[in-house]
């Protein structure tokens, strides 16, 4: 049961920041790699709010996140709006510099020495359930998850907004000539990914207390691969995707302790078997490319 309660918390932390891979890509074609080191940011932006400038953590959640969605935004204007129009390679190749940037930045800022993440509220206790300890933020990450997916699909499904972003979705040039806004909604769509990716973050490091610049790397890689397996576009597979690959390495290490090296490997030899298999991810749809 312990493994069971560890494996969905961290699919959800998966799934969440999994999301502003998939609504990235699901209006833009385009696979946002620096959104982990966005994640590494909002960390420290939380633990300077909470440890340095001593500021109540139920405010310092808000601030982070609002400045994690402007710095989401302002990434979008500076690095991804100026090559809308070029060829997919010059943009990818601008996602990994922009995800170098943040990481070499934060280097240089904060220094590589690992900082503990501060405690917030009673994240970090541990209760017992049935014989089972575990932490509180193990119980509450998939309630804060599933919230937060249902006031996302509310959004997309329910707004004005939520309609451009799908028009956009769509065929932008078409939403363009029939007056939407596409410059706005896809720098909404990215403040919304690296908002989700704040509290993400936030809960990560109540889980993980621990702060340095490369962070973001591996959970930004796997969160990528949970998008792909469940359907990169689908936020319904993002989910799906980070609940698989959150149980299955919990569950790996589980069952077969001596493999506990090999869990990152796991979610590697996972994303081929399922790309093999379907190529568009679980729940993903097939897609034709425009000419």
């Amino acid at each position: 049961m312990q493994h069971l309660v560890n494996g969905i918390s961290l699919g959800s932390l998966y799934a969440l920041i999994a999301i502003g891979y998939t609504m990235v890509y699901g209006i833009l074609r385009l696979i946002n790699f620096a959104h982990g080191d966005i994640v590494m940011m909002a960390a420290y932006f939380a633990y300077f709010g909470i440890a340095a400038f001593h500021v109540p953590w139920y405010i310092t959640v808000v601030v982070v996140v609002a400045l994690t969605a402007l710095m989401g935004a302002g990434i979008e204007k500076v690095a991804y709006r100026p090559l809308r129009d070029a060829p997919k390679t010059s943009i990818l190749i601008s996602a990994i510099g922009v995800s170098y940037l943040l990481e070499n930045l934060a280097n240089y800022l904060f220094s590589g020495v690992p900082k503990a993440f501060p405690a917030i509220g009673g994240l970090a206790d541990n209760i017992v359930i049935g014989g089972v300890s575990v932490q509180m933020v193990s119980l509450l990450t998939p309630v804060i998850v599933v919230l937060l997916v249902l006031g996302l699909m509310f959004i997309i499904n329910k707004t004005k907004l939520g309609m451009a972003m799908r028009a956009v979705s769509k065929d932008y040039e078409i939403a363009r000539v029939m007056g939407i806004k596409i410059d706005n909604v896809i720098s909404y769509t990215f403040m919304i990914g690296s908002g989700l990716a704040a509290i993400g973050a936030i809960l990560w490091g109540a889980k993980y207390p621990q702060v340095q610049p490369m962070m973001g790397v591996m959970p930004g890689l796997k969160c990528f691969i949970a998008a792909v397996i469940g359907g990169i576009g689908n936020i319904g597979g993002a989910m799906l995707g980070g609940f698989i690959l959150g149980l299955g390495e919990i569950l790996l290490v589980a069952i077969a302790p001596d493999l506990t090296g090999y869990r990152d490997a796991f979610a590697f030899i996972f994303l081929i078997i399922v790309l093999l298999a379907k190529p568009t991810g679980i729940l993903g749809e097939k897609v034709t490319e425009k000419v």
